[in-house]
């Protein structure tokens, strides 16, 4: 069976969204049109001023839809902590955690040579220029745990060595609540390497 244009469409459109098959789009689709008819007209409407209105951080990266981000602009925060993460939800992700106080700066992506994203791409000039500049002590190096994101952890360790700041690592190990028994090697091994003192 072949749907109407305007449905191919609209199923076509929602497969855009991450984790989203044929399926899924469909069922989506459908429920929009029988059953939620405002609710396709608000998704609209907010998807449309969302993509006019929202652009990123001109200091940190990260979503914004000032100029300047409310973190950025906040007088509250530590400015001599920066943590560097692959996206804006990986920020949103540590200040929910309500462990941590200082600036950000957003890479949005990871080096990946064989897709052609270097570190022009991820605005590594910038992110220097800004610790030059301002008075950072400790840059966080909170990249994603996978091989891009470990690389790309040390190619920015190696680019503000001779900054004079300290540079760290986020630990990457066990989850608290886990066993050991149920954690994977490589993870286990993360968690072995990054070990610290008790005394």
């Amino acid at each position: 069976m072949s749907f109407s244009p305007l449905i191919q469409q609209l199923i076509t459109s929602l497969r855009c969204l991450p984790g989203v098959g044929p399926k899924s789009a469909q069922r989506m689709a459908f429920h929009l049109l029988e059953r939620d008819e405002r609710g396709a007209l608000d998704l609209a409407e907010a998807l449309t001023k969302a993509v006019a209105e929202i652009g990123h951080c001109r200091q940190c990266r990260t979503l914004s839809e000032a100029d300047i981000c409310d973190i950025c602009a906040s007088d509250g925060r530590d400015a001599s902590l920066l943590c560097v993460l692959e996206s804006p939800i990986d920020v949103l992700a540590v200040e929910q955690t309500g462990g941590y106080n200082g600036r950000y700066f957003v890479l949005s992506g990871h080096l990946s040579p064989i897709d052609g994203i270097g570190p022009e791409d991820l605005g590594i000039d910038q992110l220097l220029e800004l610790i030059k500049t301002t008075e950072v002590k400790e840059l966080i190096l909170a990249t994603n745990p996978t091989v891009e994101g470990e690389a790309t952890s040390h190619f920015i360790a190696a680019q503000v060595k001779d900054l004079g700041i300290k540079v760290s690592r986020i630990a990457h190990g066990v989850p608290v609540g886990g066993e050991l028994e149920f954690v994977d090697g490589g993870t286990l091994a993360h968690a072995l390497a990054g070990r610290r003192s008790l005394l």
